[in-house]
This record gives C-alpha cells, sequence and structure tokens, in this order.
C-alpha cells in the first residue's frame, strides 16, 4: 500500500527534527561550506535525498509538474491561521486567469493587494506552490494577495507568463477595492521567474507610463536568463535548483527567436531602472541565482529606487516552499513579510 502524503509528511518532519550532527551524518558527510556560506543541515538532508530520484530536467514538464508538486507537499509547512482563502477569476488578454485572493483578519486599510506570481522556471508550479508562503505574507504583512497561475511552457512560451502577470497587475489595480485595499493601489510580487515577472511588470509600467506598484517583491528573482555570474558556477550543482535545470528551463520557455537581452526576459538587462518602484530584494545563499539577484538590487539602489535586501546565507532556492520542513525558512519568510508591511509605510530608505 502506497504511504499517504500525509504520512510521509509526518515521517518527513520526524527526521528533520534530528540534531544538526546526525542530519549530517545521514546525508554522508559533514559541514557542506561553499563560497564562504554554510548550508543548513536540513536542506543538506533534503539534498541528499533527492539524489535518489531523476534529475528534473532529465523528465517531461508534464512529469516534473508532478514531481515538483509531490516534493513541494512534504515539505510546506501548514497555512498560517487568520487568513481568508478565496478562489477568483482574473480577466486575461489570452482567457481567464485562476487565481486565489488571501485577506488576513488583522488587515490594514491602507495596505495595496499584492499581485504575486508563483516560482517555477515558467514551466512548472502552480496556486499551491506559494499557498503557504501567501498566507504568512497576508497576514504578516497585513495586506490582501492576490496568488495568480499563469500560463506555463512549452504550451505557453514567453512572453505568455508575462503578459498573464500584467493582466493581472492591471486586474488588480481596477478591482483592489474587492479586497479591502484603497482603490487602485497594488503591489506586485514573486519568487524565482515569478520574481521575474514582477521586475519585468514594474519595467514595463514604467514604459507605458502609467502608475508604479507600491512595492515589488523579488525573491531570488530570475532577472537574467543568460547569467555567467561566479554563482552559476559555485552554486551550479546546489540543491533543488542547478544550473542544468535553468538551463532546461529556458530551453522550454523561450522560442527560438527570442533573445536573453530583452530586458522582458532578463530585466537586469534593462538600461535605466529609475522611477521603479520601491524594493525588497531577497536572495538565497546556496542559489545560482543569488549574484543577479543582488546585482539587481545594487542597480536599483544606485538608480534612486528605495531598496532593502537580505540574503539569506544558509538557505537554498525555493526556501519559501520549505515552511514546513526548515525552521529558519519559516523564519525568513515571516521575516520577508515584515519588510514588505514596512514598505507598505513606506520605511524602505
Amino acid at each position: 500500500m502506497a504511504t499517504s502524503v500525509g504520512a510521509q509528511r509526518f515521517i518527513a518532519k520526524k527526521l528533520l527534527s534530528l540534531p544538526a550532527p546526525i542530519l549530517r551524518l545521514m546525508s554522508g558527510g559533514g559541514v557542506v561550506y561553499q563560497g564562504g556560506r554554510t548550508l543548513d543541515p536540513r536542506i543538506q538532508f533534503l539534498a541528499a535525498q533527492a539524489r535518489n530520484a531523476p534529475p528534473m530536467q532529465m523528465l517531461s514538464p508534464a512529469d516534473a509538474r508532478t514531481a515538483s508538486d509531490a516534493g513541494i507537499a512534504l515539505v510546506t509547512g501548514e497555512p498560517e491561521p487568520g487568513v481568508r482563502v478565496e478562489a477568483v477569476t482574473v480577466e486575461g488578454q489570452a482567457g481567464p486567469i485562476p487565481a486565489r485572493a488571501y485577506r488576513p483578519d488583522n488587515q490594514a486599510p491602507d495596505a495595496p493587494l499584492m499581485v504575486y506570481a508563483h516560482m517555477g522556471g515558467g514551466v512548472i508550479g502552480g496556486l499551491d506552490t506559494c499557498h503557504t508562503f501567501c498566507t504568512i505574507l497576508a497576514a504578516c504583512a497585513r495586506g490582501p494577495v492576490l496568488s495568480i497561475d499563469y500560463r506555463l511552457a512549452p504550451e505557453h512560451r514567453f512572453p505568455a507568463g508575462l503578459e498573464d502577470t500584467l493582466a493581472a497587475v492591471r486586474w488588480g489595480q481596477e478591482n483592489a477595492t474587492r479586497f479591502g485595499a484603497p482603490a487602485g493601489k497594488i503591489a506586485v510580487g514573486g519568487d524565482s521567474m515569478g520574481g521575474g515577472f514582477a521586475a519585468a511588470a514594474c519595467q514595463a509600467l514604467k514604459t507605458a507610463g502609467a502608475p508604479q506598484p507600491a512595492l515589488q517583491l523579488l525573491i531570488y528573482p530570475w532577472v537574467d536568463v543568460a547569467c555567467e555570474s561566479g554563482s552559476m558556477t559555485t552554486y551550479g550543482e546546489a540543491y533543488p535548483l542547478t544550473r542544468a535545470l535553468l538551463d532546461w528551463f529556458a530551453a522550454h520557455y523561450m522560442g527560438p527567436a527570442d533573445h536573453p537581452s530583452d530586458p522582458r526576459l532578463s530585466p537586469l538587462e534593462a538600461k535605466d531602472l529609475s522611477g521603479l518602484a520601491p524594493a525588497v530584494v531577497v536572495t538565497a545563499g546556496f542559489d545560482p541565482l543569488v549574484d543577479q539577484g543582488q546585482a539587481y538590487a545594487r542597480r536599483l539602489k544606485a538608480a534612486g529606487v528605495p531598496v532593502a535586501y537580505r540574503c539569506y546565507d544558509s538557505l537554498a532556492h525555493g526556501f519559501t516552499a520549505f515552511t514546513g520542513a526548515v525552521p529558519c525558512a519559516d523564519v525568513a519568510c515571516r521575516e520577508i513579510a515584515g519588510l514588505v508591511r514596512e514598505g507598505f509605510e513606506g520605511r524602505i530608505a
């Protein structure tokens, strides 16, 4: 008989509660130290277990989605209490976009509606990928969140996911009061590819002469699809995101005529970042994308954009989904939501 997801989660939680030295021993080695950073022992253990499965880039997109969903189900935490969740439909350029709205019981009347795009390289992921994090974000930032299920590649290549994000931004502006936010007041955010979409959305609004969001939240954002920085090598074999997997995502997401220098694909390539929304930029230490996230934060700051930047050195890419397995990931998510609240209050310098 197959073990239920609930039982698997229970077993995983018990194993991950073991002392760090035992977890490292069970992972087949001592402390993992790379690039001046020490990996959290729980992530080290998860990485060791993942070596028993085929690499995601060896799977079809459909099978990769199934594997990713199953993996996240084992490590994600319970939704934050005191947050109401509603299924909604956003009007998109290519048709309806499924979405979820999160409204905290302690919602602040001044909080904008956060339009949020999940991680997944534009190929995998969905509303469940960031479900728990969205409840934490709503409760701790005291604002409503609209999480969108944008179209995925290779069925829908670039710029489909970005177009859906932009459509959700416009829809959010028009419907902010429906979720208790001030009229027309939104923020935009996302993690990984979703963070790239959020950055590109702010740039697109600037190009169109439209008002900027109140805040942009970029969590380990993929903002340069052709990046060759040092972290692409130092952490090129990191768990769960590797250089090979990034290449697999890009191959499925981009079409043959698309060029990595297009700022819609690589927001870091934009020539002028001035006038963009205040930003909370977050990176993970053990992540091939850490350098480009930091570089984007520095360029925003140099362009006069208020920025709060944090790097969680011991964590890995995707940690917003690890709240049930890695305690410091849960703490990080709450700190991020606190920074968002500070941003809503204009306290980012």
